[in-house]
């Protein structure tokens, strides 16, 4: 099992801070998998077994949190003795998938278990198998959550035998005068860490001025940036209910390329731009004047070597959707130059920094910020882009089709967009609170009508309705 005393990185406990009975703190997907053309397919009693013969892979799936000795310091990963399969993976009660995911969304994980569990329906309204899968952000981050689902499967129908894997016996928790030791080692590796990085820097006076002079130079323009308050906007950020629902949008990878290459834009850029129509689409919908929306937006910034790493290595850049201009051309424009901006500035690796200083703050400065930055007048929604894979996948013979992903909803934030790529698709997961959004149907068609025109623009066929005041831009 390795080390069962590993300690959540401070912005990995962020997310417990900010989790309540009404905002769930879990990322997720949604799956869909085809049955082989032999039309039997695996049984849910040999699917629980696939991927339980596949847990020693991920150990951390075996462990829970323990707290530290009066809450000194964030919580630890230890050993479930009482580790139960059954209570992980169940069975959905419903063959409806919509049914199968609100339902495994709408409640908060268990946090004297380990922090994840799926919902097999393996035999959905029409013939396909769906697994719903949740694990609290604290585990994972998006990406690494994409990276835990690729271990159940394979790149060919036929899977490698399966190994019967024994866990190792579990390791006794340790006690609150190891654990307090612990505590102080940590503290100790800390401050030699900050010392070996000044000692590093000073030993060449040239890098110290560059290291200080970009460090500045970036917190400087990026924090004032960050913290400019948003404003909160009905029905975007009002309270929660604990109730979920997903709406599912698949799209060609194709055609967004074909948006992207037109107007010399990433494909970030095109599906920000989407989202930016589809949400002015819904507010006109509703009789409400469009406005811009301050929009979080994770970026990856794991090391090169560390793509399968678990827990939370993402930073953010805070975009500003103009929702607000009628152009679909004039918006894509403005949310290219906004990415380009912010990159070229380094705010995603400044505000990493700055999260990473806070992070050698005592607990409760930590969770007073963490809950300061996921609050309504920090952004209005999150809309984040997650890499899915690019190759034909498998569980037990039967291909992934399409995979949505769940962006969680922090407290008084009613709706996030997510994106993954399947192959060939574009899977957009638009994850609402029911109370709030129940016309989420609606926003589904929005967002596919705002790409359909960023299509019809870049083929040269559709007419803009801001067209006027495009070439100002």
């Amino acid at each position: 099992m390795g080390a069962t005393a590993a300690r959540l990185s401070p912005l990995d406990d962020s997310f417990l801070a900010v989790e309540s009975p009404t905002a769930h703190m879990h990322v997720g997907w949604a799956a869909v998998f085809e049955r082989p053309s032999s039309g039997r397919g695996p049984s849910f009693e040999e699917l629980r077994a696939h991927i339980g013969s596949r847990l020693a892979r991920m150990p951390r799936c075996r462990q829970k949190l323990s707290s530290t000795p009066l809450d000194l310091d964030a919580p630890c990963w230890v050993d479930d003795p009482d580790f139960d399969l059954s209570r992980h993976i169940v069975r959905a009660s419903s063959s409806d998938f919509d049914e199968v995911v609100a339902d495994c969304m709408s409640g908060q994980l268990d946090r004297e278990r380990p922090l994840w569990e799926l919902r097999i329906a393996d035999r959905l309204e029409d013939g396909r198998i769906g697994v719903v899968g949740k694990v609290h952000h604290c585990m994972v981050d998006g990406i690494a959550a994409v990276e835990l689902a690729s271990l159940l499967l394979d790149p060919t129908p036929e899977a490698p035998a399966e190994r019967d894997d024994e866990w190792n016996p579990p390791a006794t928790e340790p006690g609150a005068a190891s654990r307090l030791r612990t505590i102080a080692e940590a503290r100790v590796r800390d401050q030699i860490e900050i010392a070996r990085s000044a000692l590093g820097t000073l030993a060449s006076p040239l890098r110290l001025v560059r290291v200080a002079y970009r460090s500045t130079r970036a917190a400087a323009g990026s924090l004032p940036r960050a913290l400019r308050p948003a404003t909160p906007v009905a029905p975007l950020n009002e309270p929660l209910s604990a109730a979920r629902h997903l709406a599912r949008v698949s799209w060609p990878l194709d055609d967004l390329h074909r948006v992207r290459k037109s107007f010399g834009a990433t494909v970030n850029d095109v599906y920000l731009a989407a989202a930016a129509g589809a949400l002015r689409r819904l507010m006109l919908s509703r009789g409400a004047e469009p406005v811009a929306l301050k929009t979080m937006v994770p970026v990856n910034v794991r090391g090169d070597g560390k793509p399968d790493e678990l827990g939370n290595r993402i930073s953010f850049m805070f975009i500003a959707l103009p929702c607000d201009e009628p152009s679909a051309i004039r918006r894509l424009r403005r949310i290219k130059r906004a990415t380009s901006q912010s990159k070229r500035r380094g705010d995603p690796g400044a505000a990493d920094l700055l999260m990473r200083m806070v992070g050698f703050g005592p607990r409760t400065l930590r969770r007073l910020v963490a809950k300061a930055v996921a609050s309504p007048r920090m952004f209005n929604l999150v809309v984040s882009n997650i890499p899915g894979p690019r190759d034909p996948m498998y569980m037990r013979g039967c291909e992934l089709e399409e995979a949505y992903p769940v962006v969680p909803l922090a407290e008084r934030h009613a709706l996030s967009i997510g994106m993954t790529t399947i192959r060939d698709r574009a899977c957009f997961g638009l994850y609402a609170d029911r109370r709030s959004l129940g016309d989420m149907e609606r926003l589904s068609t929005c967002l596919e009508e705002a790409t359909d025109e960023l299509l019809a623009l870049a083929a040269g066929t559709g007419r803009d309705p801001g067209a006027a005041f495009v070439h100002a831009a």
